[in-house]
């Protein structure tokens, strides 16, 4: 299989995914918004990875190249192609799908537990469990799209479109280095609330991040089926 992933900063990256990709001797390539880039041909991937990132879906006065990005991940799921959406990536999807994505009630960032709608699509993952969450918006659910996941602080975690566009709120692909680049790069957000871990804490968790990656590998081997 060919994937094309989309890179919005440079500290966070396809963590377990490129693992996965490896294992599975698929093909990867990338365009990464804040270097000079150029987008694919439709033609060019079979599933299209959208990554996270500290920029909102509106931000396009800032980031002029989020309408592109945006076209492009509206002709691949019209193309029926498989994508996955991760945090900022899920929140463009969802708007893509003309969903509503809005500032959240409160920032969720650290370990906090996953709850499982009971959709068949997420039947190998535990009824609930900690999954890693860096974010400040949150998206309605589109027409047709199932809604699979919810925490405390945020009721839309996860969603699936037509069993080929998955979107995740939340982080399953990262890993220790990932979560250490995270609060390098964006520790200013630490700041004490109901719902936002110290930077032990987030550290402390990344014992987690072996069943997590293994949980997203087996979805990603799911997805189109």
């Amino acid at each position: 299989m060919r994937i094309h992933y989309f890179q919005h900063v440079s500290f966070e990256g396809l963590g377990s995914i490129e693992d996965w990709a490896k294992e599975q001797g698929h093909s990867i390539k990338a365009t990464k918004f804040f270097e000079k880039f150029a987008l694919p041909e439709l033609a060019s991937f079979d599933l299209l990875v959208v990554l996270g990132g500290p920029m909102g879906v509106a931000d396009v006065a800032l980031h002029p190249w989020l309408a592109e990005e945006k076209a492009l991940i509206k002709s691949a799921i019209e193309a029926d192609k498989l994508v996955l959406g991760i945090c900022l990536g899920a929140q463009l999807i969802a708007e893509c799908l003309g969903a509503k994505v809005y500032a959240n009630p409160q920032k969720e960032i650290g370990w906090f537990p996953i709850e499982k709608t009971g959709h068949f699509f997420f039947k190998s993952l535990p009824a609930a469990f900690d999954a890693f969450h860096w974010h400040g918006d949150t998206f309605d659910i589109p027409r047709q799209a199932v809604h699979l996941a919810s925490s405390a602080a945020c009721r839309n975690q996860a969603f699936l479109y037509k069993k080929r566009v998955l979107a995740l709120q939340f982080h399953l692909e990262i890993k220790a280095g990932g979560i250490q680049s995270l609060i390098e790069n964006a520790k200013a957000e630490l700041q004490k609330a109901d719902f936002v871990q110290d930077e032990v804490a987030l550290l402390e968790g990344a014992k987690q991040c072996d069943a997590n990656n293994n949980a997203l590998g087996k979805l990603l081997n799911w997805l189109g089926k």
